[in-house]
């Protein structure tokens, strides 16, 4: 059989895959199911939280190793060595207004070694150190084309640069490559052990994993300003992002564009996508443990609340689409909202309502913050201006 007519027979097959997936999956509000979510504020134990230092002390490693154990997998923190050379360098890139450097990460462990393959382009009309958005690049390389010969609103990096801030960019497949038989081709090359555990990092990890490892080599960098550093991601890209905000609390702020299920929307609503869906689309993001939960979501010992409550006092901005109910925009506000408790014990009050802001209206004063663009599942220039607006606001930058 000839490979075109192969070629056509999978691609029919997968339309018809996806077409009985979405048959299946809720988009009626009325049939979202009664729920319970798990208390952010009350220990294992029993014990209430009412403090900042209750909290980071007890309830919040409580909360981290529960999503570790039960969702992402560890993310372990050593490596032997790390080294940083410049493998490109133009001071006058985009017409003289940025600095380009491309950067190669190496890290070492066990005689093994992973690259990450770092775009970085700084304003030069700005006081350095400059602030700094870094994306995780889940779409193709050329996306964060370094030449910009390749331009796109998924990654608009002259704006950035208008804006006054630093665009970093790394591509997930560096780390890990988005595929369930070649995902352990990166990272986890240094990690085997993580691959034989049930609560071993996968792919999203992975990608956390190396953002975290940009963010060493920020530290060293001198135009770039290692404390106004925000992680951005979208879909896939975008569950990592949260993430690594997360775990690491080095990141001054979050952005998690259309992330969706085991992202930003809460698990429990059983709206769009679920937990057997994305387990058995993308088997290779998740820990073994989260399998368990397949068609389980009330059994889970947290919910996304609460990954947004591990990223508090730090800001957080969670985006939606209206065209994009495969990730429940209700349900992402709904799960914005369940986080207010942590940020009241830093005193800090958020900005959102009662209800959901009306699509294209973004909440931006405010350490919580949200829009639902009209339109479908991407990350657009309007996403991107609200991003900068959002920094502006927490980073106290002119605009």
């Amino acid at each position: 059989m000839k490979a075109s007519v192969l070629a056509l027979i999978f691609f029919l097959a997968t339309l018809s895959v996806k077409a009985q997936d979405h048959k299946e999956s809720n988009y009626d509000e009325a049939k979202v199911p009664a729920y319970t979510l798990p208390a952010m504020l009350k220990t294992q134990s029993g014990k209430l939280v009412t403090n900042k230092a209750q909290w980071e002390q007890s309830r919040r490693p409580e909360i981290l190793r529960l999503f570790e154990d039960n969702i992402y997998g560890q993310v372990p923190k050593d490596y032997d060595s790390i080294r940083y050379s410049l493998s490109n360098e133009d001071k006058n890139a985009m017409n003289g207004k940025a600095h380009l450097k491309e950067v190669l990460i190496e890290v070492f462990r066990q005689n093994k070694s992973v690259k990450i393959n770092l775009v970085l382009f700084i304003p030069n009309h700005v006081q350095k150190p400059a602030p700094a958005f870094l994306l995780i690049n889940n779409r193709a390389k050329d996306q964060t084309d370094p030449t910009r010969t390749v331009k796109s609103d998924f990654w608009p990096a002259e704006e950035g640069i208008a804006a006054g801030y630093t665009m970093a960019a790394f591509h997930n497949a560096d780390l890990a490559p988005d595929d369930p038989k070649l995902f352990m081709n990166g990272v986890l090359q240094l990690y085997p052990e993580q691959l034989a555990a049930d609560n071993g990092m996968r792919a999203i990890g992975a990608w956390a994993w190396g953002a975290s490892r940009v963010m060493d080599y920020f530290q060293n960098e001198a135009l770039v300003d290692k404390d106004k550093v925000a992680i951005v991601g979208q879909s896939r890209g975008g569950k990592a992002s949260l993430w690594t905000a997360a775990q690491d609390q080095r990141f001054a702020l979050c952005v998690s564009n259309c992330s969706g299920s085991t992202g930003a929307k809460l698990a429990r609503r059983e709206f769009g996508e679920r937990i057997r869906r994305i387990n058995t689309s993308f088997p290779h993001w998740f820990n073994t443990n989260y399998k368990k939960f397949n068609d389980k979501e009330s059994l889970l010992p947290v919910d996304q609340h609460m990954l947004i409550g591990l990223v508090a006092p730090r800001p957080v901005y969670a985006t939606n689409a209206t065209e994009d109910l495969w990730a429940d925009p209700k349900g992402t506000f709904l799960a914005l909202k369940h986080a207010e408790p942590v940020y009241s014990l830093y005193s800090l009050k958020t900005g959102l309502g009662a209800e959901a802001p009306v699509p294209n209206t973004a909440v931006i004063q405010s350490p919580l913050g949200y829009h639902n663009r009209i339109g479908v599942h991407n990350m657009t220039g309007f996403d991107w201006a609200n991003f900068f607006r959002f920094a502006v606001y927490h980073f106290k930058q002119k605009p």
